[in-house]
């Protein structure tokens, strides 16, 4: 399945991305992207811009980003202009995003707050983790549901990122040894093989977005629904 749109107008659209679509174009990247799709939608390289609107060309529009295995709701811009502002309501940390995520042991009931600095691993150039020297790094979290299976718990937690930085939510997660379900680079092999015989794929959906509308001034909001094949994962747990 492809990219579905929820919201549309002349300045942005908000729509969710599938799980295992990659978002930006790179020399490892194989197969169609998110950019690609978004390419053909608003037929970018069909137009005609100055060059400081190069970033946005480069983008494609799009605002942020989600990991290849992250689903839930995405920000695209459609003009130069937009792009700035999103951008910069990212960066001043007015844009509230928040995720679902399914993780391995009991969490405690309540709110809880991770404030751990991030950056890549030294000993492996493609994860990140927590290290000393790092860039700060904030995300709260409230516990939710609680679920078990054989002998094993789980909760599902809802996530607000105050912070943007690489693989946040999952190191967060594994720092405090709470590993999101299926997350094959944090929550170790063996556990993401046996976690994928029941939940298909790494259980983290961005589900709420909230932001201020660029040309109208208003703030407005964005929700997603678990995706059928989570909502399946979770109908294989015992409550």
């Amino acid at each position: 399945m492809g990219p579905k749109i929820l919201f549309e107008d002349d300045s942005l659209i908000v729509l969710e991305k599938p799980a295992g679509m990659v978002v930006n174009r790179a020399e490892s990247v194989k197969g169609k992207t998110l950019q690609d799709w978004v390419e053909e939608i608003l037929k970018i390289g069909n137009w005609k811009l100055e060059i400081p609107s190069s970033d946005f060309i480069r983008r494609s529009g799009i605002v942020h980003r989600l990991d290849k295995e992250t689903s839930g709701l995405l920000l695209v811009a459609k003009n130069p202009e937009v792009l700035t502002n999103l951008q910069k309501q990212f960066k001043e940390r007015r844009v509230e995003k928040r995720y679902l995520a399914l993780v391995h042991g009991q969490v405690e009931p309540g709110q809880g707050v991770i404030e751990a600095s991030i950056s890549r691993s030294p000993f492996d150039r493609k994860k990140f983790g927590v290290f000393l020297g790092g860039r700060a790094a904030r995300t709260e979290y409230w516990a939710k549901d609680s679920y078990h299976h054989d002998s094993e718990k789980y909760t599902l937690v809802e996530l607000l990122p105050t912070t943007g930085r690489t693989h946040q939510l999952r190191v967060h997660l594994k720092y405090i040894n709470h590993p999101v379900v299926a997350d094959e680079k944090y929550a170790g092999r063996k556990t993401a093989r046996a976690d994928r015989q029941w939940c298909p794929r790494q259980f983290l959906h961005a589900s709420f977005l909230a932001f201020t509308h660029p040309q109208t001034g208003e703030k407005v909001e964005f929700t997603s629904e678990l995706p059928v094949e989570l909502k399946k994962a979770l109908k294989t747990l015992h409550i």
